[in-house]
């Protein structure tokens, strides 16, 4: 009897693994390049007009023109050095005053209000403001970005404290462990993951508030080359632009990537 028990039974497999995200990168990659065959096929056909999106292969000749003339660099250093410097001081800020809310009673109760009053109001519309005063100069732009990636950040990052569970922080304090060793080991590492996923939206906002300072004032940068573009009806230039602006999103999302993967390995 027990061998035919035996012999009937199988293998059950693991299912201890949760929702753990597998990597299968090569799917984005089938999906941009399908989309790209389908414009090209489309504006070669006349399903497409011209006139509305450009044939990629003259976006990708574009490129490669301004490439080779050198000013591809011209413009996308600026930005980067814009994007990085402003990026970085609003980031930074905001963790630290996100962290401030979620651990101490008497700033949550100062700072949440004034958050929520500054948070919907379009940062966009604060750049003339911002111009009258730093200048038309480059302190103007880093403060619009900083100022942009600062307000998400504060509430991703509060919200993220908020998150982290109760009973971890309690089982520390049971063994008396002290305040800073707490927030160090429990509350920091608990909260980096609503920490990380509101930088990828600030970093966006980063992005687009990017483009809006150097369409005002920019000899050089993306928005300056997208603005020039956009007024001659240049499309090819402007999609090319506006290229150069989702590699730039896709390889901030990777650099995200990259850091939750070294930060967040106990998750696994």
């Amino acid at each position: 009897m027990s061998d035919a028990k035996q012999q009937t039974a199988r293998t059950v497999e693991f299912r201890g693994g949760g929702f753990t995200p597998q990597s299968k990168r090569w799917i984005g990659l089938v999906t941009f390049i399908v989309l790209i065959i389908g414009v090209e096929i489309g504006t070669r056909m006349g399903f497409i007009s011209n006139l509305t999106v450009p044939r990629p292969s003259d976006v990708f000749a574009t490129f490669v023109e301004l490439w080779n003339s050198g000013l591809l660099w011209k413009h996308l250093l600026p930005s980067v050095i814009r994007l990085v410097i402003g990026a970085s001081i609003g980031a930074s800020f905001g963790i630290c005053v996100g962290v401030m809310i979620g651990l101490f009673s008497l700033v949550r109760a100062g700072l949440v209000p004034l958050v929520a009053a500054i948070f919907p109001i379009p940062k966009i519309a604060l750049l003339p403001l911002f111009v009258i005063w730093f200048g038309i100069d480059e302190m103007s732009k880093y403060a619009l970005i900083a100022f942009g990636t600062f307000t998400p950040t504060v509430v991703a990052t509060y919200g993220a404290v908020d998150n982290v569970d109760r009973s971890l922080i309690r089982m520390g304090q049971s063994f008396s462990l002290s305040w800073s060793t707490i927030v160090s080991k429990i509350v920091l590492p608990g909260a980096m993951p609503g920490i990380l996923s509101g930088l990828r939206i600030s970093l966006a906002i980063a992005i687009i508030l990017l483009v809006a300072a150097e369409m005002l004032g920019a000899e050089y940068g993306i928005g300056a080359y997208i603005l020039e573009a956009g007024s001659l009806y240049d499309l090819e230039r402007l999609f090319v632009g506006v290229v150069i602006l989702s590699i730039m999103g896709v390889c901030v999302s990777a650099l995200i990537s990259i850091v939750e993967k070294r930060l967040l390995m106990w998750r696994i």
